[in-house]
């Protein structure tokens, strides 16, 4: 009974993260190339994800793979080999902080690369929020409605 108890507190776990982001048992599914009823046995206590689901749970929560599974019953052998560190941020998130950054980096006064720079984001953007799931979609489209709007800004300036 207490095995039972702690194998539900990774499920218990995952839910909760799950929630916090507001997704659903098939948005998460959907992010983890997994079936909704994967996510539901996982969080119901009646099986064990494996180490890649971990590692990328892991991620999406912004966590490092021993820390979602520590303090619960999660196989040791399986543990043992967790990578010590996830990737934390999607392709979309990357480029949309990078591209924040260079919006701000124009943004201080007039430079020699700066409409350059902007159109290459604006490419970059287009191609982007195709390619991107529509968890990042709004991500990408929110930061390419700055990128026009500067080079709106340019070239009536």
């Amino acid at each position: 009974m207490a095995r039972e108890l702690e194998r539900n507190v990774l499920g218990r776990r995952i839910a909760d993260h799950r929630a916090k982001q507001g997704w659903t048992q098939a948005d998460l599914a959907e992010r983890l190339g997994v079936s909704r009823v994967t996510i539901s046995h996982v969080e119901a206590g009646m099986s064990y994800p494996g180490e890649r689901t971990v590692t990328l749970l892991a991620g999406l929560f912004k966590l490092e793979p021993h820390e979602l599974v520590a303090g619960t019953a999660y196989p040791t052998a399986k543990a043992d080999r967790l990578p010590v560190v996830a990737n934390r941020y999607t392709e979309a998130e990357q480029q949309v902080a990078l591209c924040e950054s260079d919006l701000a980096w124009i943004s201080r006064g007039p430079s020699l690369y700066g409409d350059q720079r902007l159109a290459q984001w604006d490419v970059a953007l287009r191609r982007l929020v195709q390619e991107c799931d529509r968890h990042d979609r709004d991500l990408v489209d929110g930061c390419h409605g700055k990128v026009r709007r500067a080079l709106d800004e340019r070239s009536a300036g």
